[in-house]
């Protein structure tokens, strides 16, 4: 019961993450003052992520996520330096799929906010075994390497695109 008064205390905000076209629900006690266009650091499930404050929700959501914290200077430093190292990294990744002749097209790279992974999201019409293309990026950028697999609508929301579907 306790919880429940608690979580009742608790301010619910929209934060969008930086790096992708999500929207999520997050909580926060009240400990920091937010307003709409902070940016804060959230659990994702890929680990933290940079994200602005979008609103706050008036309703209950069934599943909380917590703000960490509002983001430093050093946060949002780090998050402009990591959209360069993105750039390169797509690079690299390009090329190596081109040397295992991999039927698959690269979408997108991101690092995340704490540098322990890499993401590589691509759309190909079957699947594709990439698993020496995985040891290869983890020999070039020493660190974990994730590559997902989105289909083409994931695709044009992840380049910011917008059809007639809206």
């Amino acid at each position: 019961m306790a919880e429940q008064t608690e979580s009742a205390k608790a301010t619910l905000y929209h934060v969008k993450i930086l790096h992708s076209s999500a929207t999520d629900v997050y909580s926060q006690d009240g400990s920091l003052d937010l307003a709409v266009g902070d940016l804060v650091l959230v659990p994702t499930r890929y680990g933290p992520e940079l994200g602005k404050i979008k609103g706050t929700v008036m309703r209950n959501a069934s599943k909380e996520q917590h703000i960490c914290r509002k983001a430093t200077q050093a946060d949002c430093e780090r998050y402009e330096l990591q959209q360069s190292k993105e750039a390169s990294a797509f690079q690299i990744c390009r090329e190596k799929i081109l040397e295992h002749n991999l039927d698959m097209k690269l979408v997108s790279a991101h690092y995340c906010i704490d540098e322990k992974k890499i993401l590589f999201y691509f759309t190909a019409e079957n699947r594709v075994d990439f698993r020496q293309l995985v040891k290869d990026l983890v020999g070039i950028f020493k660190t974990r390497i994730e590559l997902r697999q989105i289909g083409v609508r994931d695709e044009a929301r992840v380049l910011g695109g917008m059809g007639v579907c809206g």
